[in-house]
């Protein structure tokens, strides 16, 4: 929905109002959607610059990059705040898509009621705005009553589950620390540069997603020392040291039961060895059996980024995710693994007609490095071979599972 901004008097402009991601599964920052196809990040540098000289092999394996647009926030006069997005003429870097699409989404800001004194916002969801939108980008089962409900329930540390409101609970998590953030940090209409990125996720119906924290080591080369401490901490309690990679979010749909499963990442952390292996199998099960079809394909992508990241000298992924995704609407047929091989051949290693389409993409390069970056980070040599040892424990992990079964 395109917005024209009748608070200033003269004031023609139109943006797009943005809403939140109903599919994050992990990460810190809040992404926003801006159309169907097209997400938004806060922009920082160091992750313009990996995308802006992004390697033509590794092209297939992230998200597609459209530039930049200019996001500000915005109170309205009942003092509900949106984040809105210049106009498209306003931005940087080739963009091609209509904004008509976009759904509007205000926060409302309401005062904390513990009686404490605290002044930061509580965001709280306008609802009639949004049901139509989340029941449309999100079709597991939704419940409607005094506000927006598609059901998901979040499993703790000891497999308990709770229902959660939204799609997904980790982006309402983070929306509302980035908004309240934005808000207490910044004036009203600070101008903040957005990254506009493809939306993975767009042609899922039941999107389901495994969000892999990759590598042996997390903290960036312009870490402070606290950081630096408290990333190592995390890493040699975890998978990432043990694997290489731990589980970072996740969300699978549950054919039995109509409902997207979703583990945060602090499940992710806890997980020994064998939690991760279970995990991943949870992955791959729809509540009524494993996905076997899909073990075929993600292995073949798996091992072809492998062959890619292997070939990529100087490069560090540090805090960098690796998505696998998948859709939990089954077919009514399904492709041989002959035929699969065939067409997992192509370049785009996209999947035959009938087969659930499969897609393994590289996120989060704030703290990418590489020779010729603009950065004054050392020049590493030889391929990232942390994020080489977590690519490998991972399809060992697969292959078993597919042996297995």
């Amino acid at each position: 929905m395109v917005v024209k901004d009748s608070r200033d008097t003269g004031d023609t402009r139109f943006g797009v109002l943005l809403e939140p991601f109903v599919h994050q599964v992990g990460g810190h920052v809040s992404m926003m959607k801006y159309d169907e196809n097209t997400i938004c990040k806060p922009l920082i540098s160091q992750e313009q610059g990996f995308y802006e000289s992004l390697p033509l092999a590794m092209k297939q394996f992230t998200p597609q990059y459209k530039g930049t647009v200019t996001v500000h926030l915005r109170k309205d006069s009942q003092g509900h705040l949106s984040l809105v997005a210049s106009p498209l003429t306003d931005n940087c870097g080739p963009y091609d898509v209509s904004p008509e699409s976009s759904v509007m989404l205000w926060q409302k800001l309401q005062k904390n009621s513990s009686g404490h004194g605290n002044d930061h916002p509580l965001v709280q969801w306008k609802h009639t705005q949004l049901t139509q939108s989340l029941k449309e980008s999100c079709p597991g089962k939704t419940l409607l009553r005094t506000e927006f409900h598609v059901s998901s329930f979040m499993e703790d540390t000891n497999g308990n589950q709770a229902e959660k409101r939204g799609c997904n609970p980790w982006r309402l998590h983070c929306h509302k620390k980035h908004l309240t953030r934005m808000y207490s940090e910044y004036q009203e209409n600070k101008m903040h540069r957005f990254l506009l990125l493809e939306n993975v996720v767009s042609k899922y119906k039941y999107p389901c997603i495994l969000d892999l924290k990759m590598g042996t080591r997390q903290h960036g080369d312009d870490a402070s020392e606290e950081k630096k401490a408290r990333h190592i901490k995390k890493c040699e309690q975890s998978t990432s040291a043990s694997l290489g990679v731990r589980i970072c979010g996740m969300q699978v749909y549950q054919a039995d039961s109509n409902y997207f499963l979703c583990k945060d990442k602090y499940y992710g952390r806890k997980l020994s060895i064998d939690g991760f292996r279970q995990t991943l199998y949870q992955f791959l099960h729809n509540g009524i059996h494993l996905r076997t079809d899909l073990l075929e394909p993600i292995l073949f992508q798996l091992k072809a980024l492998l062959s890619v990241i292997k070939n990529q000298s100087s490069y560090r992924f540090y805090s960098s995710s690796l998505l696998i995704i998948y859709d939990g609407q089954m077919l009514p047929e399904r492709t041989t693994g002959s035929h699969l091989q065939g067409s997992l051949q192509k370049t785009n290693c996209s999947s035959p007609e009938g087969l659930s389409k499969v897609d393994i993409r590289m996120i989060d390069f704030a703290h990418t490095t590489y020779k010729g970056s603009r950065y004054n980070h050392p020049i590493y040599d030889g391929p990232d071979h942390g994020y080489i040892f977590g690519l490998e424990n991972l399809i060992q992990i697969l292959q078993a599972i597919s042996e297995v079964e």
